[in-house]
């Protein structure tokens, strides 16, 4: 297995901006999806080959998302009294762009504004040989477990790299779960945002302290 890291800043929130329809059906992938989806199912068929229903619902629904003729919101400024039709979207998790990049703004906002301290982070990225990545999307069980192992590894590396004990300090991470890669292919890594130091206990009333930890110079390798 292997891992890489760096130095990443916190998002900040986009200001609000004017609202327009986003035009699913003039994309590319889109028209390419419209048009060869039903011919590719044919073809399976024909050699008695089915896909799963989930990946079916997957591209059923995203050939609806965005389009009125499927539903929509009627809207209104409660300022200008302007009216917007506004379309359902398909709120899939699979390779919509326009539902996966609302999903990861979500994130990003809920993280920056609740979850992580305004502290240095880092990004620390995990990836798994073949073997792995089998046991992993098989059994998710496996994968908290080998996950546990990750994140106490990097602990313990960074309270090693402050002179600390981990009795004496804490780190923190946040792990989001890529499942497959560029080309679709089944690719488990794990995406780690992780304090770049440690947070230190208190003591005899006084706040507790961040101390940073010192860059990586080199790739880690965990065997």
């Amino acid at each position: 297995m292997g891992l890489l890291s760096h130095q990443v800043r916190q998002a900040k929130p986009n200001s609000a901006g004017v609202y327009a329809r986003h035009r699913q059906e003039t994309t590319l992938l889109y028209q390419i999806v419209r048009e060869y989806w039903p011919e590719f199912q044919a073809e399976l068929a024909h050699h008695g080959r089915y896909l799963p229903a989930y990946v079916i619902k997957e591209f059923d629904e995203y050939l609806k998302c965005g389009r009125l003729e499927h539903g929509f919101l009627r809207v209104q400024c409660e300022s200008c009294h302007d009216e917007k039709l506004v379309a359902f979207s398909c709120k899939r998790r699979g390779f919509c762009p326009s539902c996966g990049a609302r999903r990861m703004a979500d994130i990003a906002v809920l993280l920056v504004d609740e979850v992580l301290p305004h502290q240095p982070m880092r990004q620390w990225v995990l990836s798994v040989p073949f073997p792995l990545r089998f046991l992993f999307a098989s059994q998710p069980t496996v994968m908290g477990k080998v996950l546990g192992i990750i994140y106490n590894t990097i602990a313990t590396y960074l309270t090693h790299k402050t002179d600390f004990t981990k009795r004496l300090a804490q780190t923190d991470a946040v792990t989001l779960i890529q499942r497959f890669g560029g080309a679709l292919n089944l690719n488990i890594h794990f995406s780690m945002l992780n304090l770049d130091g440690v947070c230190i206990e208190p003591r005899h009333g006084d706040h507790q302290s961040f101390r940073r930890a010192k860059a990586p110079t080199v790739r880690c390798h965990l065997g």
